[in-house]
């Protein structure tokens, strides 16, 4: 009976145990389900490991099946093009693949060639680099299938950067190239590397990430662009509402809960969807709830933004009211809030995360850091969550934070 009783605790606590298998997590909402995380961490505090990275990236790193996902790249000109396969629990580098750039790495210096987040479905992980190359490997590393997507469309382009991460649709990894060259939305199936659909998109320099919306019994594919929002079927590719009533923003992504659709912009707007054909109704508009690179979050009845500058701003994700501001301590900011174990964890670009409660009012619980000691690293990409850990990127290293038994 007592072997049952620690055989029926391991199993639940692995059944407890989610992973974050693409931008922002399970469903590109920034909100894990883990819980038991460690509160306080430092360079010799609750740090399991600690490991190098070959070059630059803003892509965060992605959790499947007991292993850590993550890309760089390398060279004067960034051409070389890093994936990396870490155990989750020891650390260990797995494996490493890399790849020649066949598209263009002229971009912003905030940036760099491994900016969009990869993927990681069980099976495979798939790698989009800003040089528009997507990559399929195994989960050995083995090489499934490689596109140049530059090779097939050749105008695509953009000069600042590129930094849309592909999501995981039914069957199919989707791809968003908003661009000064040829712009699209394909599907490409998981399995043979082909298009499933492919529709047209504005030719306009565009960062943002699409967003997989469940609406009631449906899902459906919903891009954003400066001109709008619109939804497709996720099968087909076929359009199914538009929405024009707001001016979405081309850097920080749309979120969702609830059936509610909650997209930053000019305003934050949070709209509902309602069927085909027709113009989603907008719920509330606010202009207290600004956003930078960063992507909103959405728990429970609370909304939070964060902007370059620090400011965290809480509000009430039903009406669009301001609860609260507060500056996270740290310089600057690029990536996402994330929420686990409920609380709000907010990642600074020199290291320092800030730990909130989720609450109506205010309150900071700890203040956590890590730093390289190189004043040239810089965390760029959001947190994440996952086998009861924190895993966090640098441009010279990854960290996994969990607490030491």
């Amino acid at each position: 009976m007592k072997r049952l009783s620690i055989a029926l605790l391991a199993l639940a606590s692995f059944a407890q145990a989610e992973d974050f298998p693409q931008f922002r997590g399970v469903g590109g909402r920034g909100v894990s389900k883990e819980t038991n995380l460690p509160l306080k961490w430092d360079e010799t505090t609750n740090v399991r490991w600690k490991m190098p990275l070959p070059g630059r990236g803003l892509s965060a790193p992605v959790v499947s099946k007991g292993r850590v996902y993550v890309t760089a790249a390398t060279g004067p000109e960034q051409k070389r093009l890093h994936v990396l396969c870490f155990d989750v629990k020891t650390g260990d580098r797995l494996w490493e693949r890399q790849f020649w750039a066949t598209g263009g790495t002229q971009c912003h210096p905030k940036t760099n060639m491994a900016a969009p987040t990869p993927i990681a479905d069980g099976q495979r992980v798939y790698a989009l680099f800003a040089t528009a190359d997507l990559v399929c490997l195994d989960h050995d590393g083995n090489l499934e299938w490689y596109r140049s997507l530059v090779g097939d469309y050749p105008t695509v382009g953009n000069n600042v950067g590129m930094a849309s991460s592909p999501i995981l649709i039914p069957g199919s990894v989707l791809v968003h190239m908003e661009n000064v060259g040829e712009s699209f939305a394909v599907a490409i199936d998981r399995v043979t590397g082909q298009n499933t659909w492919r529709i047209p998109r504005p030719n306009l320099i565009n960062w943002n990430t699409p967003h997989l919306f469940q609406n009631g019994d449906k899902s459906e594919v919903v891009l954003a662009t400066p001109n709008g929002l619109t939804a497709h079927d996720p099968l087909t590719g076929k359009e199914l509402w538009r929405h024009t009533k707001s001016r979405p923003a081309t850097m920080a992504s749309m979120t969702s809960a609830d059936g509610v659709l909650y997209s930053p912009g000019d305003v934050l707007a949070a709209v509902q969807p309602t069927g085909e054909n027709v113009e989603p109704k907008v719920l509330w508009t606010s202009k207290n709830l600004p956003s930078g690179y960063s992507s909103p979050t959405v728990v429970g009845d609370f909304i939070f933004t964060c902007n370059n500058g620090g400011i965290v701003t809480c509000g009430d994700a039903k009406t669009g009211e301001k609860h609260w501001s507060q500056r996270a301590q740290g310089n600057t900011f690029s990536g996402s809030p994330l929420v686990a174990d409920n609380k709000l964890f907010v990642l600074a670009e020199d290291g320092t995360t800030t730990v909130f409660e989720i609450a109506k009012e205010k309150k900071i619980l700890t203040v956590n850091a890590v730093s390289t000691g190189d004043a040239k690293d810089a965390f760029m990409a959001g947190m994440v969550a996952a086998d009861g850990a924190f895993f966090l990127r640098s441009d010279k290293y990854l960290y996994c934070v969990s607490e030491r038994k």
